[in-house]
């Protein structure tokens, strides 16, 4: 840009610059930052604690800002700084060491090269996570989520990286980056880095999956000699006990116990019923005799229908199969639908590969071969029961692509309505686990007293929403539906047990009413 010419109309230019006056004075030129002026404000009104409108209303929510602030990588405070610094990388080693294993084993030249390219992806995504990259696009690899995802990564993630955008959507997000090292091969489409991983725990549940088997091989009958009273009573105390085993079955949670010793994982597993009677004291926000009355009365209908949205493979999901054979056997429920991943997700989550895979080791396995003969047989009729329950319908694998994406279920509403509506025709939802527990909540930093309700925003409050029941023990932030006490419990745990929030130690059980019966509307 040309500089502009001298005045030439007669006006004398002045130059009031501090440079100007310093030379005019026959001093050199100087650049000093201006002096400050200081005003006294001792007569105005003192400054107001003002605190930020908490929730957001409705119309300001979105992916990028939950109704409560968000839990982000940056956040030191927060075990998304732990999870995004050091756990996924470990997390992400581990896979890459598990897929060398792999290639190690092969001997055709042509999934050698293919499987060298994914582990190539795979270096380049640690490179990604390691050094902080903005989120990128997902390549579009036949996925039926890749639209989802790339509609939210537009329109609210633009120029965010894996520190800054909301802990829970970039921890999805890796994972979704991690199934695309596989995805876009020939060969390797349906490689699961996680699945040694999710046998080897199972293999190593042996006391806990035994304790199990050898109480319900046989199908469950109530004793001839008792009243219809005492009946009554016997089947809601076994109800609330294996509510707790469904529940406390989430302790083995592969993502964050990766390098746990068998005597530890025995210990989490314990499912006598001193144990169970000990830790219910721990369950922080307890409705489970409310989830009784909800439950008792299914049987009155003429097609009582349950769903499980998994969490854990192997030993949560075995317990998970206890409790669906106690509601089917009861008469409590017709139908159960469980709702798994379409691909390895979080690395513990139930993929139908992990489905079958149980179901065909309690039957054909060798899995355990210091069992005795009477345990192994308690587990074939276990496994042979619970595999007819799949042939005749009355349990159902279904995995729909929205599970996988990074949208929380605030959202399943709005970008799954035919999800939405399939839900919304089951008499009870079970949200099994902490991840199915954050995105029901929308994994912010809401006050611990905040009624489930509210926390799960349209879950609970659209038209169609289903009976909703949250079992999670807890291992991460966010906590909600303690009661109206809930604030002091979690600032009395946080001055006591540093660390609560991620030990497993503490869990909930709440449930949600909804509004079945309803005509879904969708916008």
């Amino acid at each position: 840009m040309a500089e502009a010419a001298p005045a030439t109309n007669g006006t004398k230019h002045i130059d009031n610059s501090d440079s100007a006056i310093a030379q005019a004075n026959g001093s050199p030129a100087t650049y000093s930052a201006p002096s400050r002026v200081t005003l006294h404000l001792g007569h105005l009104p003192s400054k107001k604690d003002i605190k930020a409108p908490w929730p957001r209303t409705p119309s300001r929510v979105d992916p990028n800002n939950p109704p409560w602030p968000a839990y982000r990588g940056y956040h030191e405070y927060s075990f998304a700084h732990a999870t995004m610094g050091v756990r996924l990388p470990t997390i992400l080693g581990k896979a890459i060491d598990d897929t060398s294993r792999t290639l190690n084993e092969q001997y055709a030249e042509d999934k050698i090269v293919d499987l060298v390219e994914c582990l190539e992806r795979m270096d380049s995504l640690m490179a990604d996570l390691s050094g902080n990259a903005k989120l990128r696009p997902i390549i579009d690899d036949g996925e039926g989520d890749v639209a989802l995802w790339n509609k939210e990564i537009a329109k609210y993630f633009q120029g965010k990286d894996f520190m800054n955008a909301p802990w829970l959507f970039a921890e999805a997000y890796k994972y979704r980056r991690l199934h695309e090292c596989f995805s876009v091969s020939k060969y390797w489409k349906d490689y699961d880095v996680f699945y040694r991983q999710k046998c080897d725990t199972f293999s190593r549940s042996t006391d806990a999956v035994f304790e199990l088997s050898m109480r319900f091989a046989e199908p469950f009958k109530q004793s001839e000699n008792m009243s219809d009273k005492e009946k009554a009573e016997n089947e809601r105390l076994m109800f609330l006990e294996l509510t707790q085993v469904c529940l406390w079955g989430n302790s083995t949670d592969l993502s964050l116990l990766i390098n746990m010793t068998e005597e530890q994982i025995k210990s989490l597993q314990s499912t006598g019923g001193d144990h169970l009677a000990a830790t219910e004291k721990n369950i922080l926000g307890n409705h489970l005799n409310q989830l009784w009355e909800t439950v008792k009365v299914l049987r009155e209908k003429t097609g009582g229908r349950i769903d499980f949205v998994l969490d854990n493979a192997g030993f949560e999901l075995y317990c998970d199969f206890v409790y669906a054979d106690f509601l089917i056997q009861t008469g409590l429920a017709k139908q159960i639908r469980f709702h798994g991943k379409r691909y390895p997700w979080f690395v513990s989550d139930v993929t139908r590969k992990d489905w079958d895979w149980l179901l065909n080791t309690m039957v054909y396995g060798h899995l355990f071969p210091k069992a005795s003969e009477a345990e192994r047989e308690s587990l074939r009729r276990l496994g042979a029961r619970w595999k007819q329950y799949e042939k005749d319908g009355r349990w159902q694998y279904e995995q729909h692509p929205f599970w996988c994406t990074g949208y929380t279920f605030w959202d399943l509403h709005s970008e799954a309505p035919d999800l939405f509506l399939h839900l919304s025709r089951s008499d009870l939802v079970y949200f099994k686990g902490d991840l199915n527990h954050r995105k029901l909540t929308y994994d912010c930093a809401a006050p611990a007293s905040v009624p489930f309700d509210i926390s799960i925003g349209p879950m609970a409050s659209a038209a169609g929403a289903p009976k909703i029941c949250s079992l999670r023990t807890i291992k991460s932030d966010v906590v909600v539906g303690l009661g109206d006490d809930g604030d002091a419990i979690a600032e009395r745990l946080d001055k006591e047990e540093p660390g609560w929030k991620i030990s497993g130690k503490y869990a909930v059980v709440l449930l949600s009413e909804g509004r079945p019966g309803e005509k879904v509307r969708f916008a």
